[in-house]
């Protein structure tokens, strides 16, 4: 397996690093030795988002910028003189990209672009760029591998697809070294209530006397936190990477309505579920079926996930029970 700890002493820029994976790869790296710039997106708070949970012998460990991957200046200020890119900056949303469709392209492809720019203006050894299953739309066939067909059944989807592209392109077209990572629905410590496991888990722990969701019959390929940042680290490392599409996943399924029933088995809490109506997404949108093939990974990288879902649920659970003031059960997060 490709070590990991060549990261020491290397100088690594995180985009996205407030965010949910991102911040957990932040902490991975300081473990690593790694020197780290982490871009956070600007506000008036001075919030570093996820990055304010981190111990604070790893928060000092770490140079926070804030910023915004749509300013190209400040892409080529902040890329300048690292060694490693880690590009996770993105708006993920899926619901909110039906009513801000202008806000992904702005972010997810043009903040792609300048960061690609920069990395290719500055040199940098390696770009780890954050793709998505959802790029593949409904599966054709199961489970899905890196050949799979794309196709954009959402304006968030669209974009990242389009991101996914101009990676490809500046690999092919400028030799830049680009690997693109596809994590398959990523949970774990940290996660925003937008996500399905925060959701069910928050109303469950909130005392909420109905389960409130959308589709219960989507199928999904849940990867815990810590096995999809090792999957980034790998790919930063594996020189056979260079230039290739790697899924994470587990290869493993189960639908929304499964998983809330694994969920409240664990909390020894059954109660009814009921499917919301702001939740449902439009018809011809919604992604019915996620599965991964992680043959690449294995053979490319050495990777395997590591924490079964149990235990990966677990971990959410004690998490959210933890910070429930700061999840709002009766609201949907879009």
């Amino acid at each position: 397996m490709t070590k990991i700890s060549e990261y020491v002493n290397c100088r690594v820029l995180v985009t996205g690093a407030g965010g949910f994976i991102g911040s957990h790869l932040c902490e991975s790296l300081v473990a690593c030795g790694a020197t780290i710039r982490a871009l956070v997106r600007y506000n008036s708070r001075g919030d570093w988002g996820y990055l304010e949970e981190l111990p604070a012998g790893v928060k000092d460990a770490i140079e926070v910028i804030q910023g915004d991957v749509r300013d190209a200046h400040l892409m080529r200020e902040i890329v300048r003189g690292c060694d490693y890119v880690f590009h996770l900056a993105a708006l993920i949303g899926i619901p909110y990209s039906y009513v801000a469709p202008e806000s992904y392209v702005a972010t997810n492809v043009r903040g792609t672009l300048n960061l690609l720019e920069a990395a290719r203006e500055a040199g940098v050894s390696r770009v780890i760029h954050t793709s998505t299953s959802e790029v593949y739309g409904t599966s054709r066939y199961i489970p899905i591998d890196e050949n799979h067909p794309l196709q954009g059944q959402s304006p968030y989807s669209a974009t990242k697809i389009a991101a996914d592209k101009l990676a490809e392109s500046f690999h092919l077209s400028f030799g830049l070294p680009v690997v693109i990572v596809r994590p398959f629905n990523t949970y774990g410590p940290r996660q925003s209530a937008r996500a399905v496991i925060p959701t069910i888990a928050t109303q469950l722990l909130a005392g909420c006397e109905t389960l409130f969701l959308g589709s219960l019959d989507t199928v999904r390929d849940l990867t815990y936190v810590s096995d999809t940042v090792r999957g980034f680290l790998l790919a930063g490392q594996a020189q056979q990477a260079v230039g290739q599409v790697i899924n994470l996943g587990n290869g493993k399924g189960i639908s929304v309505g499964d998983l809330a029933q694994k969920i409240m088995q664990i909390l020894g809490r059954e109660i009814p579920i009921a499917q919301d109506p702001a939740r449902i997404r439009p018809e011809m949108s919604e992604v019915g079926r996620l599965v991964a093939s992680a043959v690449r990974a294995r053979n490319v990288l050495g990777w395997q996930p590591l924490v079964g879902l149990s235990e990966g649920l677990q971990s959410v659970i004690e998490y959210i029970r933890s910070h429930i003031s700061s999840y709002k059960a009766a609201r949907y997060a879009v």
